[in-house]
């Protein structure tokens, strides 16, 4: 394996009073056992690791493996998430689930869906949910749609960050809209991390190169050929796109421009 490049750990965000350095967020679904899900997380260098309550074992089936014992609380930051979810009533009592399970954790991802088919989020739904849990004491991350004004809503609301999808979930078809993604950072006072449709290193590098604060993904890791590897990668891509950002990108030109001096040629 090769080396893996570092964050550097003066550049972190916050997700409200919580500060994070890895701007890369990582589920933990799809990988073929409990022991491969532990190295590619490992390998990602995420320190916030989300976790299907309604899907996933932590600790409500006794006897049954314990995503728990590779995600260690005291190593990452969980955050449970209402995948599955198709109603606002639904998303509220699985957060309110997770945060007995978790001893009182209020840090929640929230997404209720609006049909199997898409797994495009339900505006609405998403909306009335994240008003409930605001004002239930939760630090929400809400999933949404890449809609500049719900983003605006959504976080006029109360929500802590703001979660735009690149492409549907688990489609690997990076951002199909680079200018909505653009509008809602430029106008975000929360932070905005794509989350959903991201497919390989690229689309990553270029959520951050746009501004994003972070990018979360599962599929595109899970369901690589060498899932580790992927990780790896990923963990490349975020540090390099959020570099090329800070870096600033030269203005793109129509037509070229020489590298080399144009004057003081030598001539024999």
């Amino acid at each position: 394996m090769t080396s893996v490049a570092t964050q550097d750990p003066s550049d972190h965000f916050f997700i409200g009073s919580r500060r994070f350095s890895s701007r890369l967020l990582v589920g933990t679904g799809k990988y073929r056992d409990l022991e491969q899900t532990r190295l590619a997380i490992e390998a990602s260098g995420a320190e916030i690791v989300t976790v299907a309550i309604r899907r996933t074992n932590i600790g409500q089936t006794p006897g049954e493996p314990n995503l728990l014992d590779v995600i260690p609380p005291d190593r990452y930051t969980l955050l449970p998430n209402t995948a599955g979810c198709y109603t606002a009533d639904e998303a509220v009592r699985t957060c309110r689930l997770a945060r007995e399970l978790l001893d009182g954790h209020n840090l929640v991802k929230l997404e209720v869906l609006g049909d199997p088919k898409t797994l495009y989020p339900d505006a609405m739904a998403t909306l009335e949910a994240a008003e409930t849990l605001v004002a239930d004491g939760f630090d929400v991350m809400v999933y949404t749609t890449d809609d500049p004004l719900l983003a605006r809503r959504l976080e006029e609301a109360g929500c802590k960050a703001v979660m735009p999808l690149a492409a549907p979930i688990g489609s690997g078809l990076g951002i199909q809209n680079r200018y909505n993604i653009l509008e809602i950072v430029t106008n975000a006072q929360v932070p905005v991390l794509v989350d959903a449709g991201v497919g390989t290193a690229s689309d990553a590098a270029i959520a951050m190169e746009l501004g994003c604060d972070g990018v979360l993904m599962n599929t595109a890791i899970a369901a690589a050929r060498e899932p580790v590897r992927m990780a790896v990668a990923m963990r490349h891509a975020i540090i390099a796109g959020r570099e090329a950002f800070l870096a600033g990108r030269m203005a793109p030109r129509r037509h070229a421009s020489a590298s080399s001096p144009e004057t003081g040629y030598f001539f024999t």
